[in-house]
């Protein structure tokens, strides 16, 4: 009895829910990484009302509807998945695991959906695209050397990576004060190798912030997006809307998606949690083309949610990251399985036997009119 006991007890030690991965990554890792990982900008309102605005959305779930067999997968950009639940271009997976965004290509294609490869990874494009064979994106940013920007958008497009995602929230890198206290310093961006130096003086503060901040183009306008078209024949999404009136400006300027994302809280504090704005979004794209949904999706439920309100998918930043930490290639394979998992028994509970089931009417949100009791 008391051996049967202690068993459960040591079963109950491992991860249930992708939260848990968080704490183990917090023991693995050292502060300066933890920190660099976890952290948002300034008070970090943004960072906890991105998970907190999902609390604040009810489920209204249909019942007698047969879901004996439950269908996730869903298309991105013409490419089939298992479901609507991507991997987020996130930085310096070598912080987290010695493979690196290997290990994270890896389990992404084990679980037969989408990595995006950050342009700050500390693999190469080419070493990602030979790890295995699966679909991928790239994240791009525009330097002030818009050459070096065209050779990443080109070296990607060789090497059979299916999009470009532009970031565009970044003309100045956000306060990062838990970085700035850490004095943090992160590896060399692997595919700059050659292309440009990363010696910067930086006395006081983040290392990274003062290269980011001397390196990044704060140029950069709706106009561009004609010159980035021309130096690649790839879709390109365009990463970081908040607003309806940036939402119809990326439609005219003929991108090919959108993701609605403010930079995992790490840009502007008190810019508004993704999932509140979403629909607002997505009700001035008017279908014409996909929008993706970024930031704070820690339960399948928020996945169910986000599909509600009229995202294609979504994306899994630190989650992954926290998976990879703990637990190399496997945590981030059951990161994704979790969520996969816990989105299917959303789904059967709520009456949706395929994801073109979920629809508005199957959630609540604070701006819906409380309905009548009479």
């Amino acid at each position: 009895m008391f051996w049967s006991l202690f068993c459960q007890g040591k079963m109950s030690s491992e991860p249930v829910n992708v939260n848990d991965f968080k704490e183990l990554a917090r023991l693995k890792l050292p502060k300066m990484y933890y920190d660099f990982y976890a952290g948002g900008a300034e008070d970090e309102h943004t960072l906890r009302e991105n998970i907190q605005a999902f609390c604040r959305i009810m489920i209204r779930p249909r019942v007698l509807v047969d879901v004996s067999q439950i269908d996730m997968s869903t298309t991105i950009l013409g490419h089939r998945i298992s479901a609507p639940i991507l991997v987020a271009p996130t930085a310096a997976h070598k912080l987290a695991f010695h493979e690196g965004e290997q290990a994270t290509a890896r389990a992404a294609a084990a679980a037969k959906t989408i990595m995006i490869l950050s342009y700050s990874s500390t693999c190469s494009i080419e070493e990602v695209a030979s790890s295995c064979n699966a679909v991928r994106f790239f994240q791009l940013y525009i330097y002030k050397r818009r050459d070096i920007s065209a050779l990443l958008a080109q070296r990607a497009e060789r090497f059979g990576y299916k999009a470009i995602v532009l970031t565009a929230d970044t003309p100045r890198l956000g306060r990062r004060e838990a970085d700035i206290k850490n004095k943090m310093i992160r590896p060399p961006i692997k595919n700059l190798d050659g292309l440009m130096s990363f010696d910067v003086n930086a006395d006081q503060g983040s290392k990274f912030e003062t290269y980011a901040n001397v390196t990044l183009d704060a140029s950069l306008r709706w106009e561009d997006i004609m010159w980035l078209r021309s130096t690649t024949s790839l879709p390109i999404l365009i990463k970081g809307i908040l607003t309806h009136e940036d939402a119809t400006k990326a439609v005219e300027a003929g991108v090919d998606g959108i993701i609605v994302s403010n930079h995992g809280a790490r840009q502007l504090d008190f810019a508004p949690a993704t999932i509140s704005v979403l629909e607002e979004v997505v009700h001035a794209v008017k279908g014409k083309i996909p929008v993706l949904l970024d930031g704070g999706v820690r339960r399948g439920t928020d996945v169910f949610k986000a599909l509600a309100l009229g995202a294609q998918a979504v994306l899994i930043g630190r989650p992954v990251l926290f998976g990879l930490a703990a637990k190399g290639e496997g945590g981030v394979r059951t990161v994704l399985e979790m969520l996969k998992n816990e989105l299917e028994i959303s789904m059967a509970l709520s009456g949706c036997p395929c994801i073109k089931d979920i629809t508005r009417s199957h959630v609540r949100t604070p701006y819906d009119k409380l309905p009548s009791m009479l």
